[in-house]
């Protein structure tokens, strides 16, 4: 189903499986552990690590979450009715904390905060909690600056906003926002 979505080999040596590749990254990420720490059934992890930034830098990932996307709303699971925006903090490992004190590299999320070195990522999600559009900002970004960045994102129909209509939506809360996609609603 992926495959063909995935950048195409370079010349030179026989290329890895692919399929062990990406379970490899889904690993590591899932995990969190070192690249180095990899197990062999991956493959080694040198290579591993050049494929997921080799494919971080050329749009692949995008490329098959909106592939993905795209399946599951042909066959109707995506709830396209409710559009949830909200963020997480992610604390950026300890020896993040040596890194270029001059301005960041291209693509780097990592900004100090009161918890020290932290990355935030912004997502929309449908109504059962599917990723549908996300970005990643330095830890120190506030929310609000990131709302139009992550629905221009949305692969999606234009959508209106507003508040929660009722408290169900945000799990009894009243944080987060509610997306309707019915303009009569407001």
């Amino acid at each position: 189903m992926i495959g063909p979505l995935l950048a195409p080999s370079r010349l030179g040596r026989p290329v890895r499986d692919r399929r062990q590749v990406v379970n490899g990254i889904l690993w590591k990420l899932s995990t969190g552990a070192a690249w180095r720490d990899l197990p062999e059934r991956y493959g080694p992890w040198k290579t591993v690590y050049e494929r997921f930034r080799r494919w971080s830098a050329d749009g692949t990932w995008d490329r098959l979450l909106a592939h993905v996307q795209q399946h599951s709303d042909a066959v109707g699971a995506v709830d396209w009715s409710v559009v949830c925006v909200d963020s997480t903090t992610v604390r950026a490992h300890q020896h993040a904390a040596g890194a270029r004190k001059r301005g960041t590299w291209p693509g780097e999320a990592i900004g100090r905060s009161r918890g020290g070195l932290t990355t935030k990522i912004h997502l929309a999600c449908d109504g059962q909690g599917r990723p549908l559009a996300f970005t990643l900002t330095a830890g120190n970004v506030n929310d609000c600056t990131q709302f139009e960045q992550v629905m221009a994102r949305y692969p999606h129909r234009a959508v209106r906003a507003g508040p929660p209509s009722h408290p169900a939506a945000t799990g009894g809360r009243g944080q987060g926002l509610l997306i309707h996609e019915d303009p009569g609603w407001l």
